[in-house]
């Protein structure tokens, strides 16, 4: 549960005692202290908490490893989902009511141009079979028991578009609150059929010596560890969905978005609602870190040794990245230039690197591009590709994709040298 999470990280986390309007306000405190988890005690009532995990050592700390192993932590978990277990009781089942509304639970307003309130943590699980899918879905709330739910083409836009075609609606439960296996496992892409809920149960085995435990909501298995649960239908109808601050800082546009009605409450005894700040580092490391393997995989399909893959927080973790790398040929920059931007389409801009330049230190990258790169030899330019909806430079979905080989010239790499005593 969060509030025991939150005692592992109580020297680091700031607590608001006083009331705090969910419209505007949370965003200013979040901004203020980006990388510092905070803990509001009363919004409209309720306790929520930000920025929670919004650096990589947090993470990894919870998890009980190093910050460089993350990467290969989460690469062994998508590899090798293991079984979740389904249990009877979970302590959400406590409190449970049809009588709210979601205009009085602290869903927050972020920024003055938002529609409006917005569950930016929510993780939808939907079933088709046995399979069952977790997804994160941004959602906006328009009345007291109905939101509209972007929806991305990906697994649940498929399982609901089917639905949908034949005038019917898609069952779903919505989660709010959650430790971090599960919020990273939420935003991995297996293919389908697969669970990412073996992914998750598959970190807690790695990092805790137990697997996931679930429990039945009505036919849909849900965490037993989540805060807040809904009972909720996607419709076959659209309404507006948007404008909307995405991972980029800038908003995203309206568009026509299924109306999801949510039906039943569940919660545990005092709960925290987690408020995911859209554009904040912790909405940077939940979007951005799954798909490090991704590029990690196919980086190494074309150069045997990779030591690294960062996105970097400049670029949002999610348009830019930086790929440490050995040499064996000279083509070998390029060559990962192309498979790094094969590994994570909505990349934008990657720089490849040697194994002895830190990938998290920022001028260490930029010394590599200042000593070890010439722009009329070592850059690789796309025009016109496929690229970010989320980058407000592209134009519709297209952008042009350039990446840097910032690695020494075998032949010459004596003469890159760095002095050391």
């Amino acid at each position: 549960m969060l509030r025991e999470i939150l005692t592992q990280f109580q020297d680091e986390t700031i607590v608001i005692d006083k009331p705090v309007n969910k419209k505007f306000e949370i965003t200013k405190y979040l901004l203020q202290h980006k990388d510092q988890p905070i803990l509001f005690m009363d919004v409209d009532g309720w306790e929520v908490i930000g920025n929670l995990w919004s650096t990589r050592e947090r993470i990894s700390k919870y998890l009980g490893i190093k910050r460089s192993e993350l990467l290969y932590f989460m690469m062994k978990a998508i590899d090798n989902p293991r079984p979740y277990k389904e249990v009877s009781e979970a302590e959400f089942f406590k409190n449970s009511t049809k009588d709210f509304s979601l205009k009085d639970l602290p869903v927050p307003h972020y920024f003055p141009k938002d529609g409006g309130q917005y569950f930016t943590s929510a993780i939808y699980i939907a079933k088709d079979g046995d399979f069952v899918n977790l997804s994160y879905h941004r959602t906006m709330v328009r009345d007291e028991k109905t939101a509209t739910v972007r929806l991305v083409p990906r697994h649940l836009y498929a399982m609901w578009k089917e639905k949908a075609e034949h005038g019917e609606e898609l069952d779903v439960r919505i989660i709010v609150g959650n430790p971090i296996h599960i919020l990273l496992a939420a935003a991995t892409s297996p293919q389908y059929g697969v669970s990412e809920l073996s992914i998750a149960s598959a970190m807690r085995e790695m990092a805790f010596g137990k697997s996931l435990e679930v429990v039945e909501v009505n036919g849909i298995p849900v965490p037993v560890e989540s805060e807040f649960v809904f009972e909720a239908k996607i419709l076959p109808e659209l309404d507006e969905e948007g404008p909307f601050v995405d991972i980029t800082g800038t908003y995203d546009i309206v568009r026509e978005q299924p109306v999801v009605v949510f039906e039943k409450m569940y919660h545990v005894e005092k709960p925290i609602f987690h408020a995911l700040f859209s554009s904040g580092y912790e909405h940077y490391m939940l979007m951005g870190l799954p798909k490090e393997p991704q590029i990690y995989k196919t980086v190494k399909q074309v150069v045997p040794r990779v030591h690294g893959v960062r996105l970097t927080e400049g670029g949002a973790m999610w348009l830019h990245a930086v790929v440490s790398i050995t040499k064996q040929h000279d083509g070998d920059g390029k060559n990962a230039i192309l498979a790094a931007f094969s590994g994570h389409p909505s990349l934008k801009h990657v720089v490849v690197v040697d194994e002895d330049i830190d990938i998290y230190d920022d001028r260490d990258i930029e010394w590599a591009i200042a000593t070890r790169f010439q722009a009329d030899k070592d850059l690789i330019i796309i025009p016109k590709t496929r690229g970010s909806s989320l980058d407000p430079s592209g134009e519709r979905g297209f952008t042009t994709k350039w990446g840097i080989d910032a690695t020494k010239p075998l032949d010459r790499k004596e003469e890159f040298e760095r002095a050391k005593i």
